[in-house]
């Protein structure tokens, strides 16, 4: 009889409760098991007062760390396009929820984000920094503490893939400074560990050689009391470069446009080497997809965390299920996306439609409605 695999491994030490992502032969990325064991962990610890903080790593086929996590596993989104898999609903329902736990979690959140950090796995690490929830009245509402290495590349690379930045990705991209959230959203760039500190989503730097370290002592700090914790984070800390992001002034220029449209006409015209490149990648990507996450981020940052992933969910049943473009699972852009970059790799996928200026509202718009009245919207519980 085989053995059953598991795939998220917790334990606790002191006053910690620690999560370690074990699928190393898949970049940890998360099945609905996955997503379930999480869930089920990080409930029962947010009511457990031995547990007073979380920590989360991955790990690489060499042993822990070298790699947090990267994303959803898209090959079972493409066979459940493909044969209908009703499951497809309940992975998207249960993340999503799984994304709100994280972010509004009542005690401090600690995420070892080394190595690659993408889609799904931006969802398990997200959300107010820790610090910034150390004044008088927020004490005691928890917080992010995100680590980032030498190796860390972080990214919300959907639009390659046919689809948009979910798992809170309108939320916490749109709240990243000026347009970078729109650049980040439309072109999927990926991110070292300076850029991310600069932009919001990571906090603090560590060695690489060092995570191991921090990771053992963090079991003997006694976490309840903010001082100690912050005395821990200070000991691992290292500086990073203030030299970052010297593209900022041409982000914000670029992506402050209006559409989609303009914004790669405008970039193909310019001279610079780095407005060509940046206009060569939104070219690769779904023209649908991304007039669909323009209006995404612009329209999540006036929403409230639970909206905004009530909006996601809309926005995913649509991306499967594109009744208004008259297509089936099988034809939809994930599906075209997913075949070209992971199962067939011949990196050439056939958008529909194929130009970024041949893309309709009457295309985009649809994907926001929402196909459940509010009383029964899989996500109406969300506070």
């Amino acid at each position: 009889m085989k053995a059953e695999v598991t795939e998220v491994l917790t334990d606790i030490r002191g006053q910690v409760g620690f999560i370690t992502l074990h699928r190393p032969g898949a970049l940890n990325a998360l099945s609905l098991q996955m997503i379930r064991d999480l869930t089920l962990c990080l409930l029962a610890w947010r009511d457990d007062d031995r547990v007073q903080a979380v920590a989360i790593r991955g790990s690489n086929k060499a042993g822990p760390f070298g790699a947090f996590c990267a994303g959803g596993d898209i090959r079972f989104f493409h066979q459940a396009l493909l044969s209908g898999d009703p499951r497809a609903e309940d992975f998207f329902t249960e993340e999503y929820t799984l994304n709100h736990l994280i972010q509004t979690y009542p005690k401090p959140y600690v995420a070892f984000m080394d190595g690659v950090v993408m889609g799904g796995g931006m969802g398990l690490c997200q959300g107010q920094a820790w610090a910034a929830r150390q004044s008088p009245s927020a004490r005691g509402q928890g917080g992010k503490i995100r680590w980032v290495t030498a190796r860390t590349k972080m990214a919300m690379p959907e639009t390659l893939i046919g689809l948009f930045p979910d798992v809170a990705g309108g939320y916490f991209l749109s709240r990243c400074p000026g347009h970078t959230g729109e650049w980040l959203a439309l072109t999927g760039t990926t991110l070292g560990a300076t850029d991310a500190i600069a932009l919001g989503l990571a906090d603090h730097c560590l060695a690489v050689d060092q995570q191991a370290a921090a990771w053992e002592a963090l079991g003997r700090v006694n976490v309840a009391n903010p001082q100690q914790l912050e005395q821990w984070v200070t000991a691992y800390s290292i500086a990073v470069s203030a030299d970052h992001l010297k593209t900022r002034d041409q982000i914000d220029h670029y992506f402050s446009m209006d559409s989609v449209t303009r914004m790669v006409q405008a970039l193909e015209a310019a001279s610079t080497d780095w407005a060509q490149q940046t206009a060569a990648l939104l070219r690769q990507r779904s023209p649908l997809m991304l007039h669909v996450t323009l209006e995404q981020i612009r329209r999540a940052r006036h929403l409230s965390l639970a909206d905004d992933l009530r909006l996601e969910r809309n926005m995913v049943r649509h991306c499967f299920l594109p009744a208004h473009l008259g297509r089936s699972g099988a034809q939809t852009e994930t599906a075209e996306g997913v075949r070209a970059l992971v199962i067939d790799k011949d990196n050439a996928p056939q958008w529909q439609p194929a130009r970024i200026e041949d893309v309709t509202p009457e295309m985009v718009q649809p994907f926001f409605d929402s196909p459940w009245p509010p009383h029964s919207h899989p996500l109406r519980d969300l506070a």
